[in-house]
């Protein structure tokens, strides 16, 4: 049965209603977090709340040291418990979720998560089994290029976590054969593949944002994009169809990061104005790298899967 007509059932105590699930899955340093907060913000915590895959590690990272597999393996995450918890909150249940400090490298105390109206789950293995893909109404799985998700994980390992580049760089030449075994093969299921990418053949200069593909598939319908890829528009953004990794036809999103910011802020505007959220302008926490960094691209993006959450949860 397509895992899409899978689901499980959410019966709850919330006055007939029940959390809308999003998935962002990603190999390490691919932008999960990134994207997550600016959606969390945007919802606002009345109404959302957000929970890493990561903090179901079975062992801390002294352990690791001494076994035969990173991380990026199942044996090396307690799966199981897993996917009861995302059952749980998927009927709208609290969980007593594990809690693992990327900055210490320890478990620390399990945390209480009670779910909002939206909980969104982030990390390595939330599209892993498909028990947990069942748990979800949107799915998306971040897929950089290589050399991309590679600078972003040496800025952050080196930055927040303590980590030298060649430390960081070493890390990634093990862990790689168990991401290609476990971490990539997500992307086959995922409604959204986002890529975070420059554009090949463009001479664009180095502080030139980065561009984003969205390959939207058809296993979800995905919002009509008819009035913001009119003819005043269409340089901030496009949509063409292309040919998946199996062979089949998708509709693939290409927004681009070299146009001037008041064109991307007015396909911005006018997609905020089709999700019907309160306000006249979309919130200012999409599309933020950090305190002085700005994406118009991850601004769209968000904007897009703000638009499936929202739709999903009338």
């Amino acid at each position: 049965m397509p895992d899409k007509r899978l689901r499980i059932s959410r019966a709850g105590d919330r006055a007939g209603r029940r959390p809308v699930l999003l998935a962002i899955a990603g190999d390490s340093a691919a932008g999960k977090t990134t994207l997550t907060a600016g959606l969390v913000e945007a919802l606002g915590p009345e109404r959302c709340v957000s929970l890493c895959t990561d903090d179901y590690h079975r062992y801390d990272r002294l352990e690791r040291k001494s076994l035969p597999f990173t991380a990026l393996h199942p044996d090396c995450n307690y799966i199981e418990i897993m996917e009861q918890h995302l059952q749980l909150l998927a009927s709208g249940q609290p969980i007593l979720k594990p809690v693992y400090d990327h900055s210490t490298g320890q478990l620390t105390r399990p945390e209480l998560v009670e779910p909002n109206d939206f909980v969104i789950v982030e990390g390595l293995f939330p599209l892993h089994s498909k028990l947990a893909r069942a748990c979800f109404d949107v799915t998306v799985f971040l897929d950089p290029p290589e050399e991309v998700r590679r600078d972003w994980k040496v800025q952050r390992d080196t930055r927040k976590r303590g980590y030298t580049p060649e430390q960081v760089l070493a890390e990634l030449e093990v862990r790689e054969p168990e991401s290609a075994a476990f971490i990539r093969p997500q992307r086959q299921h995922a409604d959204i593949v986002v890529r975070f990418a420059p554009i090949a053949g463009r001479e664009d200069s180095s502080d030139t944002p980065l561009s984003a593909e969205l390959m939207l598939r058809p296993t979800i319908r995905h919002p009509d994009l008819t009035e913001v890829l009119q003819s005043g528009l269409h340089r901030a953004m496009h949509l063409k169809l292309t040919r998946d990794t199996d062979g089949r036809p998708a509709d693939t999103l290409h927004i681009h990061g070299y146009v001037p910011r008041e064109e991307s802020v007015a396909v911005e505007k006018v997609i905020w104005a089709s999700i019907g959220e309160p306000g006249s302008t979309s919130p200012e926490c999409l599309g933020r790298l950090g305190p002085d960094a700005r994406s118009e691209p991850l601004a769209i993006t968000q904007l897009l899967l703000l638009h499936h959450l929202l739709d999903a949860g009338r």
